[in-house]
Parts: structure tokens; sequence; C-alpha cells
């Protein structure tokens, strides 16, 4: 596929079928690039650099990526110009299809920029580059090789950071030495990694261990996507200043991204990182920015103990066959927990609310015009008319039923079994009704088992094979209320062996229902069978 320069959008059209092997959690093991130099690439890639100021450094990165090993004619460079006075200029040594366009009108900083230069572009993937970097030859080489093996995942390269002394490196000095493969000569030492960023990388396998907080080590220094993820994740958020790349990793973890560290995608970064030196300024600054939008950074920068504009978990209660007592019984019973970042959507017949005269208390549709007028002034409630669409921005949906009013401290209880079992769904009993207890659905999750094709009779089988289902007794563990902390009571060791023969049996009958559930969901006559039942 080649760019056409005078039409970028030619390059939209796709030369082969959409890859996307199944990968279960972060396991990135299971792809296999090719060996660099020894494949032919046939994917576009649009390298988007936003830059603010800095001519002198943007002229070496630019040098640097005219010495790539990746295809000439698959590559386009975006400068995305955000405001820069005096405006910046492309330098003789570049890349041949380079060009320089401004923000978009209404915004201002890098995320705002990275929007605009995906705009701007059309390649099949974006890689994202700063400024101020020099890209080894198979930086970007090794990146793409990915993006042929999955649509899906998000790709980091890897950088040290280098001293620079302003005119000590001059843009033909950089093209020589990375063409001949030579980046150390450029630098004095071996440069610094992000320690942080390499601690986690040691402790997860490069990733491949790594549970649901992985977004966390997308960073936007260099790192690519496919453009349609891109596209369908919304891209980054233009309102954030500081700290957009790490939300833009949760949106690409939203929905179902794997992330994948490059290694062998080499570059120096020219300088150290501000947040890397005022890393306290930084965090003040993003507390309230990136706390409202990411309800999983934790809870250092985020509490649960009020509410934000993105809440963590989206309740759904459908209210139909629930009279006013068993629906407000249960809704009550989330308001009052200490999970108070949540938001409630109750599915109901609201359109019969209307006005005028009607029947009072033999009215047919008293309970629905009682669950409506009791609610309305609750901001964390909402009143739909169907099962609503998953909100991409929320990480959990909880589903319940009327009638199931939870402990206060079972929303919190139910997200930190999901995150310790790093399960895509949990599922509990209810008191009753093995089947028809809780069920708390990682966004992330059924975002993937979705792009894989799983339909609604199958979606669950599918997170069990990507992320696993995890069973609790949700009487022991989300209806009844926890016990306040104080002196033991004079009878605990007879109550600790009750506990643990209750414990024994609960365990025996959670693992009674995931072998029912596997089978149910694993075989066709299980299937047929809940197609018939449902």
């Amino acid at each position: 596929m080649t760019l056409v320069q005078n039409d970028p959008r030619a390059a939209r059209a796709r030369v082969e079928p959409t890859p996307r092997p199944p990968i279960r959690g972060n396991d990135h093991s299971v792809l296999e690039p090719p060996p660099l130099g020894g494949w032919e690439p046939v994917l576009s890639v649009s390298v988007v650099i936003p830059a603010y100021g800095g001519q002198e450094k943007l002229d070496l990165t630019l040098a640097s990526l005219a010495a790539q090993t990746y295809p000439a004619e698959l590559m386009e460079v975006v400068v995305v110009d955000d405001g820069s006075d005096p405006p910046l200029l492309l330098p003789p040594i570049r890349p041949e299809h380079t060009r320089i366009v401004p923000s978009l009108p209404g915004g201002w900083a890098r995320g705002h920029a990275v929007n605009s230069g995906a705009a701007a572009s059309a390649a099949d993937v974006l890689l994202f580059l700063d400024a101020d970097m020099i890209a080894f030859r198979e930086h970007v080489e090794a990146q793409l090789r990915w993006h042929h093996l999955a649509d899906y995942v998000a790709v980091t390269g890897h950088l040290r950071c280098v001293d620079h002394r302003p005119g000590a490196l001059a843009p033909g000095e950089v093209l020589d030495a990375v063409r001949r493969g030579e980046p150390e000569a450029l630098v004095e030492g071996p440069g610094d990694e992000l320690a942080w960023l390499r601690r986690a990388y040691d402790r997860t396998d490069g990733l491949r261990t790594a549970g649901p907080g992985v977004f966390r080590y997308f960073i936007g220094a260099t790192g690519s996507v496919r453009r349609a993820f891109f596209e369908e994740a919304g891209g980054a958020d233009s309102g954030l200043i500081l700290g957009e790349d790490t939300h833009l990793g949760y949106r690409f973890a939203q929905h179902g991204a794997v992330f994948v560290p490059e290694v062998d995608a080499g570059s120096w970064h020219l300088g150290r990182p501000q947040m890397e030196h005022r890393k306290a300024d930084g965090a003040r600054y993003r507390y309230p920015l990136v706390g409202n939008r990411l309800p999983l950074i934790g809870d250092g920068l985020r509490s649960p103990d009020r509410q934000w504009q993105v809440p963590r978990v989206d309740a759904v209660i459908d209210t139909a066959g629930g009279g006013f007592d068993e629906v407000a019984e249960t809704v009550d019973a989330l308001l009052a927990g200490d999970t108070a970042d949540l938001r409630i959507r109750l599915v109901g017949a609201w359109s019969r609310v209307t006005p005028g005269r009607h029947a009072v208390l033999d009215d047919p549709d008293l309970d629905v015009r009682l669950l409506h007028e009791h609610y309305r002034g609750e901001p964390r409630v909402e009143f739909v008319g169907a099962d609503p669409d998953p909100d991409p921005d929320v990480p959990f949906r909880l589903f319940l039923r009327p009638g199931q009013p939870l402990a206060r401290h079972a929303v919190r209880r139910m997200i930190e079994l999901a995150d310790a079992a790093r399960a895509g769904l949990l599922r509990a009993t209810a008191p009753g009704d093995d089947l028809g207890g809780p069920r708390l659905e990682r966004a992330g999750a059924f975002a993937r088992a979705r792009r894989l094709g799983a339909g609604a009779d199958e979606i669950d089988a599918v997170v069990d094979e990507l992320f696993g289902v995890h069973w609790i007794d949700g009487e022991s563990l989300l209806f009844t209320p926890e016990h306040p902390e104080g002196e033991p009571p004079e009878d605990w060791e007879d109550r600790l062996a009750a506990a643990r023969a209750g414990a024994e049996a609960h365990k025996a009958r959670a693992e009674r229902l995931e072998r029912r559930f596997r089978w149910l969901t694993g075989s066709r006559g299980g299937r047929l069978l809940c197609r018939i039942i449902g």
C-alpha cells in the first residue's frame, strides 16, 4: 500500500482481513512477531508528532525518522504545531512524506494535538512520538510488526533519557548514526530508563502477567495503535493537560486492548521528562483532572467516598415484575453503600408516568409512579426504557434483581474479588436462587469478547476463556453485613469453627456451580438448554 501525499486519505483502504487472535489477559506471548528485516510490511503508518516550540529537537527527531527501516512509501510523518511562536518549519532532513499541520481550533496541549494529528492523517496505524526523541532505525518497524498480527494491541516503544545540550547535535550527524545502526555514538553513556516502567516490566514478565491496571504502562512518548481502534476508543481526551497518555491507555483497555512493550523499538529521549523530576507537582495537578475521568486510577488519587464525573460502577436493575418496595429496598441499599461513585440505571416503563387525572391507590401504574417520584431527585439514579448499552468510560457493570439488597460493603467487595481473581466476570449466588444472584462485568473483558465475535448467548463463555469467571457465595459475602471491628466475642472459637465449616460448604457449592456454568456455556447441549429456559 502506498501513501498518496496529495490525497492521504486514499491510504485508508485495507489490503487484507483484520487479524483478531484470542489473547487471554495480557499474555501477548501467543503472538510471534517476525524478525526485524525478515518480513514484508503491508500496513501504512502515520507518525504523529505533537510539538510546541523546540525546533532544534524536532529537527533531530525528523532526521532520525528519515533513517527508518520501515518502507518510506508506507510511512508519513505529521507534525502538529500546537501554537508555536514562531511557527515550526520543516527542516531539509526529514522523511519523504512529512508535513506540518496546526492543531484543530478549540483546544491546546498534547491530547488535543494527538487528536488533531490523527484527524489530519490517513494511514492504517497511528504511531505517536514526542518531538524531543531520536528514534533508532528499527523503531517504527519493531512496533509495526505487532499491528500486523492483531488489530487490538497497543504497543509502547523503549526509551532511555539522555542529557542534551543545545547545539550539541546536528541533524546530519543524527541521520548518519541512526542509518548506520550506531545511535550510541550520539550520546554519552547508556542513558536512563524510566525506573517505574522497568520495575513493572520485570515484575510482570514484560506485562504478560499484568492485571487490569496494565494500561498505566502505556506511555505517549512512543506508542502505537491501529487507527480504527484509536477512533473506536474515542481518541485522547482533549480536556486533559497532563496524564493524557495514561487516560488514553485506559480508554484502550476499556475496549479490550492488549498492551505490548517493544524493547527493540529503541530511542533516546533528549532530556529528562518534566514529570520525572516534578512528580509531586504533577500529581497535585492531575488529582482533579485525571481523577474525574479515570475510575481505576487508584484510591491514592480518587476516593470512593464521593461522586466523580465517571462512576466506577454502572448498576442496572430491571424493575419489570418488581414492586415499589422490592426495587426501593435494592436501590436504597446501593445508595447507602460505601462505594459512592456509582450510577444506578432503572429499566422500566417510565413512559407510563403521565400527567393528568388517574386513579390513585388503585392505579395500575402505581408502582411505576412511586418509583419515578421516589428517585427523580437522586442524581445517581437514571430512568431508562430498555437495557442500556455499556458506557465505555465505566469499568464495571453490576446487574441486580429487585429484592436483592446488598450489604454496605458489597460493591467494594465484588470489585476487590474480581480484581484479585483478574476475572472478566464475577458471579454470585443469592439466597434461594443460585444462578440469579448479582453479576459484575468488567467492561474491557466484554469489549474484547465482542471484538472477537462473541454473541449474546456465548459471551460469558468467551469471557471465561479470555479472562475467567469467578464465582462467590453471595449470602455470606454480599448480603451479610460486616461485623464492626472491636473486642472478639467470648465464643469466638465456636464461631470460627462454624465459619470454617460454612466456608468449606460454600466453596464446594461454588465449585459445583462453576462446573455447571462451564457445562452450560461450553457444550452444545448446555447452550441449547440455556436458550430453552432463557
